[in-house]
Formats: C-alpha cells, structure tokens, sequence
C-alpha cells in the first residue's frame, strides 16, 4: 500500500483511525472465556463493529506473545479475518524489534511473510541495519519509534547535540534518507503534540502513527492542528479508549460507538484542513 493509497482510504471513510489490539486475556468480557480462542473473537467482534470508522489495525505483540503459542494463533487468526473482510485495511504489527543482519531479516521474515501485516514498529538506537531488511519489501512499510509519549522519553529523545539538535530530530533527520515516505512512518506520541511542528518542518511528506489519544490524555484537536499535511500524514491510535467500554455482552457495540464518536471528531479535523 502506498501512502496515496492510505490517504484514499482515509478520505473514503472520513477518517485516520487506526485501532490497537491490545487485546488483554484479563479485561476481556467473562464470557467470552468459555470459547475457544477468546482472544480471536473478541477481537472478531471489535473489528466487525469499527471497521465502518478505521482504516488500521494495530495488534500489540507483546498481548500475543504472553499467551504462548495460543497468543500467537489468536495473532494469526486476527489477521488473516482481517484480510478476508477488509483486503483495503492497514495492518500494523506492533512490535518494536530492533536488531540487526541475519536477526533483523528473521524478523521482517516473520512478519511480512508468514503473518503478512502492512507495517511493523521499529526502535531505531542501531541505526540503518536494524531497518535494511524491512525495507527490502517494497510494498511494505518500517515504522521508526521517534517521539514517544512516555514520561521516560527524556532520558534519550531529548539530550541535545553540540548544535542544539534533540535526540529525537537527529533520528528524524538521518532516517529519512533511507526511504521514501512510501515505505517509511514515524511513531509521535500524542501528548507530545506542540512538537509534531518541530517533526513535520524534518519530514513533511511522511506519515505519523500518533498514540496517546484518549486514555494517555492526547488531545486529538493539536495532534491534527500541528501533525496534519496536505494529504493528512497520520493516523491516530486508540486502544484502550475504545477496547474497554464495556465488560459485558455489548462490549462490541460500546467499542464500535467510541469508534465512531473519534471518526465524527476526524470527519471535522479533514473538513477544516480541506481533505474530503
């Protein structure tokens, strides 16, 4: 999928939605716990009911991974249904892997190959061989973690160089030279949204995945004011806000209602912005 491609998608369901599968064995309804791969058909469920409101999927590995092999049979159903129902839909692995040579093609091996994702979260900290391999799949994208919004961000992205430049513009500014914006995001946390104008002046072509909406207390109006470009450039994630509404029997309508409270919010946001 090229970002053209993604921007069509977004124009046609007048929405940046992405959602996270942060699927937790522990939050999901109770009922659920009597099926066979709880995991799969709460995820099944949430899908059915916000796909009319998102253009991407984010499963978060590490939900997965803790469940054994089972985690990872959930993972591959849940991305496989997603590619029979909605071929158009951008899948994101979120894994933040960040290794190199024969570690690094391993892994791109794993996710583009057998589990056939759009995207993968990448950490950048050993350069250009961590990503090469990634980036030998053409129609494939690398998502390089750049500006995150966890209170211990500072201990790295923000240490100045000799010339005033942060940690987490060097990343930036070094990193966009080795591909192009068809194949190259960027994470941005949403609580970090007054300097997504500092990013967009270093990448102005490419697109941001932005958590931190919702539950981490992301403001939705500054991430569009400071992080949009003429083709959007972002998708904004939200997991928690909208997997756990509800514990009960309608948990899949109460997600599929937040789904849609944040696609009238970005339905306003690309009107303003003159995108739709």
């Amino acid at each position: 999928m090229t970002s053209n491609e993604l921007f069509e998608q977004i124009r046609k369901k007048h929405s940046f939605l992405c959602v996270g599968l942060d699927t937790d064995i522990k939050k999901i309804p109770s009922h659920l716990l009597s099926e066979d791969d709880p995991v799969f058909a709460f995820n099944q469920a949430v899908i059915d009911a916000t796909l009319p409101y998102s253009v991407a999927y984010k499963p978060n590995l590490a939900f997965y991974e803790v469940l054994g092999a089972a985690g990872w049979e959930s993972l591959k159903k849940t991305i496989h249904y997603l590619r029979q129902k909605a071929p158009e839909v951008f899948i994101i692995a979120d894994a933040k892997r960040g290794d190199i040579g024969n570690t690094s093609a391993m892994y791109a091996y794993a996710f583009f190959d057998e589990l056939d994702v759009d995207a993968v979260t990448l950490s950048p900290y050993m350069g250009k061989d961590t990503v090469t391999p990634f980036l030998a799949y053409k129609e494939k994208w690398v998502i390089l973690l750049a500006l995150t919004s966890n209170p211990s961000a500072s201990d790295f992205q923000y240490l100045v160089d000799d010339n005033g430049r942060k940690f987490y513009e060097k990343v930036l500014e070094i990193s966009r030279e080795w591909a192009s914006a068809d194949q190259l995001m960027y994470v941005t946390g949403a609580t970090r949204a007054p300097e997504l104008e500092a990013v967009r002046k270093l990448v102005p072509d490419h697109f941001l995945l932005v958590p931190g909406v919702g539950a981490q207390g992301g403001s939705l109006d500054e991430v569009a004011r400071y992080g949009m470009n003429d083709h959007c450039g972002i998708l904004v994630n939200s997991s928690r806000g909208i997997l756990y509404q509800s514990s009960g029997k309608d948990f899949a309508e109460k997600a599929g209602e937040a789904a849609r409270r944040l696609q009238q919010q970005m339905h306003r946001l690309l009107e303003k912005q003159g995108l739709l």
